[in-house]
């Protein structure tokens, strides 16, 4: 009996990833509001009733796709912050392990910048509470960086969102480097220029930290 139940759930899960992949190949091309869940589960091969099994909608099941994209990535932004090596290796590693991520996740950077700002509310919700849940941790790293002494909390907060803000803004400049549909040397030639640029702007935040006088206003 419990061997059977074990084979149920373990397919139960199959299908339900089965469902979340085909969702994010699908989106590739359009945004979740245009998604049906006809064209889901048809690219799964399972009924359309076999979606209510998993997911309640579509915004249900973008929601899922947040998590799956966003979720994973609590641990580096610890190591992005890291305190450990001056301000230009420090600035080097973020860069670089945003760039490996949309290397190795670009159907799920895709999905989130399109759909941060996109229709269906559930999943801007729960994109903005998982950013909010990085600049959070953002906050806590930074404040154990000697730099941060006498910031006042909100202050490291703000400049967390900052830090959080440029690297979305730069994981949508990779992929777009990624998929401008160039020969492979001009996608590294752009590549190259985005690396230059996120590294400008992320060392001018960086600056700012560095005169920002906390105060009161």
């Amino acid at each position: 009996m419990s061997h059977t139940l074990g084979v149920r759930q373990a397919q139960k899960r199959k299908t339900r990833q089965a469902l979340l992949d085909a969702a994010l190949g699908l989106l590739e091309e359009q945004s979740l509001s245009s998604l049906g869940l006809r064209e889901v589960t048809r690219a799964v091969g399972v009924a359309p009733t076999a979606f209510y099994r998993h997911f309640h909608s579509t915004a249900d099941l973008g929601v899922a796709l947040v998590e799956e994209a966003l979720g994973s990535l609590h641990p580096m932004i610890g190591t992005t912050v890291s305190p450990a090596g001056d301000s230009e290796e420090r600035v080097a590693r973020a860069v670089e392990l945003i760039a490996r991520h949309v290397d190795e996740y670009p159907a799920h950077v895709r999905f989130i910048a399109r759909e941060r700002n996109g229709g269906v509310q559930p999943v801007r919700k729960a994109i903005g509470e998982q950013l909010s849940r990085f600049a959070e941790e953002v906050r806590d790293g930074l404040a154990e960086d000697p730099e941060s002494e006498g910031w006042s909390d909100d202050d490291l907060l703000m400049l967390a969102g900052l830090y959080v803000d440029q690297m979305l803004m730069t994981a949508t400049l990779f992929l777009e480097a990624r998929e401008a549909g160039r020969t492979p040397e001009e996608s590294a030639r752009e590549r190259d220029r985005v690396v230059g640029v996120a590294r400008r702007q992320m060392r001018l935040i960086s600056i700012g930290r560095r005169h920002w006088l906390s105060r009161d206003e």
